[in-house]
């Protein structure tokens, strides 16, 4: 084979190719175009349409939520409006759904449901919040505290105390840190839960009566 040849074969190849698969190419390109399209029009059009429905139809359960004897009707509905439990469902992917799944994690927890509550927190994805993020990871941390999974519990307290650094929920996550780590027999890190809220959280409520708890942990520091 001559040095022309092996030249001109490869551009010969690669312009082949180009030919040969020119319709499969262009119906990849527009597929492609199609995906974008749809995928903007489900973003804003579909699940803003979704949202804006769950939202009005879920003030109702909202309504029960405080009021223990009305927490099942929270989580069904009641009268044609649907319960948080719907909502997380049908209409999956919006921000009432996340709070929906929120909302249903507190109420089991009150109910003594703690498994289910653990499967309704872990649905919730954070949105930023400072208030709504923590507490999820906290309610987590309460879940598996009551089912003595201390363990599991000590992860998530530890989440929501470093997930905003306030004095409310802040210094109430790590107390209950140093209470699971006392379960765990690790001492040493329930104490420095316990002086954390002490020394970065003097203002706080767990404050004004944290150095016993620190003392007792301490003395079992070995």
């Amino acid at each position: 084979m001559s040095t022309t040849q092996n030249e001109i074969n490869p551009q010969v190849k690669k312009r082949s190719f180009f030919i040969e698969n020119s319709k499969s190419l262009l119906f990849i390109a527009g597929a492609v175009v199609v995906l974008i399209a749809i995928y903007i029009w489900y973003q804003n059009v579909y699940l803003k349409n979704r949202a804006e429905e769950a939202s009005a139809k879920m003030y109702k359960a909202e309504q029960y939520i405080g009021v223990d004897s009305l927490a099942n009707k929270a989580i069904k509905g009641d009268s044609g409006y649907p319960g948080f439990e719907k909502i997380a469902d049908e209409y999956e992917n919006t921000k009432s759904a996340n709070l929906a799944n929120l909302y249903l994690g507190g109420i089991y927890l009150r109910k003594g449901e703690y498994k289910k509550a653990t499967e309704a927190l872990g649905k919730y994805a954070e949105t930023g919040s400072p208030v709504a993020d923590p507490l999820a990871l906290g309610l987590l941390g309460d879940a598996y505290s009551e089912l003595k999974d201390y363990k599991q519990a000590a992860t998530y307290y530890k989440k929501a105390a470093d997930k905003t650094g306030n004095n409310f929920t802040s210094p109430m996550f790590l107390k209950k840190l140093g209470l699971v780590q006392e379960q765990l027999k690790d001492f040493k890190a329930a104490e420095d839960a316990y002086t954390k809220i002490k020394t970065e959280y003097p203002a706080s409520e767990e404050a004004a009566m944290i150095d016993s708890y620190i003392a007792r942990a301490h003395a079992q520091v070995k």
